[in-house]
């Protein structure tokens, strides 16, 4: 997770508390989805950015996780994420960010 975003999530945070916030991620592979999972929750691991030694214990979903498939309308999100959904390991990524979510979120739903 770039410097930028980072900052871009803990501003929002601070507006509108992070009880209020969701993060939806959609990267490729379960280890870079799980380290941006483990930024917005525990804080960035790498120690470089804006949320390094930042906790904001978010919730966290990878946009193919089954909880996020079944809000999504069925056409829309096959349109949208369908070849993604065909082509990544979708098991992987699942798992990791469930598991950093399961460790470090601080707001269950």
């Amino acid at each position: 997770m770039d410097l930028e975003i980072q900052q871009r999530v803990k501003d929002l945070t601070e507006k509108y508390g992070a009880e209020n916030i969701v993060i939806l991620l959609g990267g490729s592979e379960a280890e870079t989805a799980g380290l941006s999972a483990e930024t917005v929750t525990a804080g960035d691991p790498t120690y470089a950015g804006p949320l390094a030694g930042v906790s904001l214990g978010l919730r966290v979903y990878h946009v193919l996780e089954e909880e996020i498939k079944n809000e999504c309308d069925a056409a829309v999100f096959d349109e949208q994420c369908g070849m993604m959904e065909m082509v990544l390991d979708v098991e992987a990524i699942s798992n990791e960010v469930r598991s950093i979510r399961e460790q470090f979120t601080q707001f269950k739903d």
